[in-house]
């Protein structure tokens, strides 16, 4: 079943056009991914699915809820961590997370108890006192994330949730969304980090100029790209001459015995290029798949003459 079905979505800021009738579907469960250089309409698809901003156009489902007729039922059933921290620094994290409790309407006992078993949950329980002014960089956005979770939501909306943190608390929160997905929760991501993107998410949308120009898995992706390769190696040169004669527009390295073999790494692509490495029993050491990387797609597809780079 689907978590958000997005039809024909529009928005505009005067003659500004942020969003070109976007069309998406999210599968429960799921983390969803998408991708876009800064200005492409990320942000303010979901600031509309989330319900803080109007669509000009189109049609949105979230939960089963339709997004204009039922806003509230909408906002009740998701969670947002935005691009910056909704943390109280003055508050101590018990008393942020206390608060959400209470806007959720949460009863004090239940309020509580919702408090504790998060703070353990992203291991927050021996700072859960301090002020959140002296939390670093990380711990802020497992607070920011707890607090999104107090309602208990079946979609969350993370918008950039990384931006800034060390490789350490980066993988802490890669970690904590793969936990919320096998509890059945649903994830939008929108990151511009493309590493996190090919790690967390099982399907991919890119957005240019506010269209949607690609959708896939990260893999789908990387074979829509040229230069995809298979590198094979082998024993001695025997093996190498006779596929050699077989591999007319594959590229030789006498040094390493390699070759490089153009192939865009599928499954069927795979198989034509071993079946005819068999019928000549040529006996191949190792075969190793080298296909082009979420940069190269994501430049490929926008035209974007800066690289992302994935930090």
């Amino acid at each position: 079943m689907s978590a958000i079905t997005v039809t024909g979505l529009r928005k505009s800021y005067g003659d500004h056009v942020v969003l070109d009738g976007l069309d998406l579907d999210v599968p429960q469960g799921t983390v969803f991914s998408l991708l876009g250089a800064n200005g492409a309409g990320k942000t303010t698809t979901v600031r509309i699915l989330s319900t803080l901003i109007n669509a000009d156009g189109g049609r949105a489902r979230i939960n089963g809820h339709d997004l204009a007729a039922e806003p509230d039922a909408v906002r009740a059933s998701i969670g947002v961590t935005g691009q910056f921290s909704a943390v109280d620094s003055l508050f101590t994290g018990e008393e942020n997370l206390q608060l959400m409790a209470d806007l959720h309407h949460l009863g004090r006992w239940e309020g509580r108890n919702r408090a504790a078993e998060l703070l353990e949950r992203f291991d927050l329980t021996e700072a859960a006192r301090k002020p959140a002014s002296t939390y670093s960089g990380g711990m802020r956005r497992r607070l920011d994330l707890a607090m999104t979770l107090i309602g208990r939501p079946r979609v969350i909306f993370l918008d950039e949730p990384t931006t800034g943190l060390d490789p350490r608390s980066r993988r802490n929160m890669w970690q904590i969304v793969r936990e919320l997905v096998a509890d059945g929760v649903t994830i939008f991501l929108t990151t511009q980090y493309l590493d996190e993107a090919d790690e967390l998410a099982d399907r991919i949308a890119v957005l240019d100029n506010g269209r949607l120009v690609a959708e896939g898995t990260a893999d789908e992706l990387k074979r829509r790209i040229p230069g995809g390769h298979v590198r094979l190696r082998f024993a001695d040169e025997v093996g190498l001459d006779a596929a050699v004669g077989l591999l007319a527009d594959a590229v030789r390295d006498n040094e390493s015995l390699t070759l490089r073999v153009p192939n865009d790494g599928s499954m069927r692509a795979l198989k034509t290029l071993i079946d005819r490495l068999d019928a000549r029993a040529v006996q191949v050491e190792e075969l190793s798949v080298h296909t082009p990387d979420l940069d190269d797609v994501f430049l490929a597809l926008t035209g974007d003459q800066q690289k992302v780079t994935a930090r």
